[in-house]
């Protein structure tokens, strides 16, 4: 691996790489949030829709992802992208990794830096930030063209006024919170003191899910992370605990790259005992199966299957509680896996639509969705939800959906939790009728 000064810069595979920003939790240290931005020739983003970050998590090109925090090396935090620079568009001349404080400066965090990875490990570069100082937002490098090829550069700049500043630099349109306007309201009137509260209900504290800081908001997309966490926060004991207290934990993502039918064991390091979100990518194959294997290794649980010419789909399965988690894929061409946090599933507030196997968060009250289907074969929806029977540990589950062809249903469900759709084709998913 080379250990970069600030301003080097250093030739890259042109293929499928991680970055990790990495830094020392503690306490009162900032958390950190990163984000990628491509750029063109200019050195603007295009759109908005090139930002990348924990909630806009994937370029419409598929070339750019944010995977999410987990743990870094020697026990330090890390917040990782993944990005494949083969299939990076042309007009994108430069993919800038940047990242904001928590509610802080990156003066507050210690051992600070980025890493780039293979997505199986291998280190290619890293560059330590030692002079942070009142920054908010940072640049830490950037990976840019050179003679057909890709370079990754050592930036380390700072920006005081953080995501604000940083966007608008790139050429995001931030939208700044307005001043009140009129007159101030009068002074309350006087009440009577409240009663005594109530005894507190039992603590539930998830990991720390932060919602990025600055003087605007980013376009349209930086809110639902903090209203989620406190509807975990707000669940306590109650029905749906346990898959909304897994969308709270975080660890570092597992991809693998392989072709054909092969078995992929993943590392010790994902938690036990906890859902997690499978995800398979493939093109021009005839089908991709995916598979849970048991521990002598054979095919168990089936996760997936897909007959389309371009398959981008997600499941939901649990890491064994005794044993690392063991997966088979089958295919014809090749093929990436990836296993990320739960709090990864898109999430059902009002309307989603989407295309083949998929996995959504539901947490909303007891209520009737729509199930619009536009493909030729099986359309299914499993409804997972976290048992209220102390004596039966494992998910209830429910087939919410189990249609051929086109259709247009309703169903009802009772509680917060998954629903892991099965589709050859566009689907559309809505709460209410």
């Amino acid at each position: 691996m080379t250990q970069m000064a600030k301003g080097g810069n250093v030739p890259v595979p042109v293929e499928a790489l991680q970055a990790a920003v990495t830094w020392q939790q503690g306490p009162d240290v900032p958390d950190v949030d990163v984000s990628a931005l491509l750029l063109d020739g200019t050195g603007r983003v295009r759109s908005d829709a090139d930002l990348v970050f924990y909630n806009q998590r994937e370029h419409p090109s598929r070339a750019v992802r944010h995977l999410g925090k987990g743990q870094g090396p020697g026990g330090t935090a890390a917040d990782w992208i993944w990005l494949d620079l083969a299939a990076v568009e042309a007009q994108v001349d430069r993919v800038v990794v940047a990242a904001s404080a928590d509610a802080g400066t990156f003066g507050q965090i210690p051992m600070l830096d980025i890493r780039v990875g293979l997505p199986a490990g291998q280190p290619v570069a890293s560059f330590s930030i030692g002079d942070a100082t009142t920054e908010t937002a940072f640049v830490f490098g950037e990976f840019y063209r050179r003679n057909g090829g890709w370079k990754f550069r050592a930036v380390g700049q700072g920006y005081d006024s953080g995501l604000a500043g940083l966007a608008t630099d790139f050429g995001i349109a931030v939208e700044e919170t307005p001043a009140p306007q009129g007159p101030p309201p009068p002074p309350p009137m006087p009440v009577a003191p409240p009663p005594a509260p109530a005894p507190p209900p039992p603590a539930f504290t998830p990991a720390p899910l932060s919602q990025a800081q600055g003087q605007g908001q980013w376009p349209g997309q930086m809110q639902g992370l903090s209203q989620t966490q406190g509807q975990i926060q707000g669940q306590g004991q109650g029905q749906g605990q346990g898959i909304l207290a897994d969308l709270a934990v975080g660890f570092a993502p597992f991809v693998h790259q392989g072709s054909g039918k092969q078995r992929v064991t993943c590392p010790p390091s994902l938690p036990p005992g906890c859902r997690v979100v499978v995800e398979i990518e493939c093109r021009d194959s005839i089908s991709v199966t995916l598979y849970t294997c048991d521990e002598y290794g054979r095919t168990d649980e089936l996760l997936l299957d897909a007959y389309e010419d371009e398959v981008h789909g997600r499941t939901v399965t649990t890491v064994p509680g005794d044993r690392p988690l063991s997966l088979s894929v089958e295919a014809d061409t090749p093929w990436i896996l990836r296993v990320l946090p739960l709090g990864h599933a898109r999430r059902l507030e009002h309307t989603l639509h989407g295309r083949g196997p998929d996995l959504l968060v539901y947490e909303g009250q007891p209520g009737v969705l729509s199930f619009t289907h536009q493909g030729e074969s099986n359309f299914t929806v499993w409804y997972h939800c976290s048992s209220t029977d102390p004596h039966w540990p494992e998910d209830e589950q429910e087939l919410l959906v189990n249609e051929v062809g086109r259709l247009d249903v309703l169903a009802p469900v009772q509680r917060p939790g998954l629903l892991r759709v099965g589709a050859d084709g566009p689907w559309r998913i809505a709460v209410g009728g």
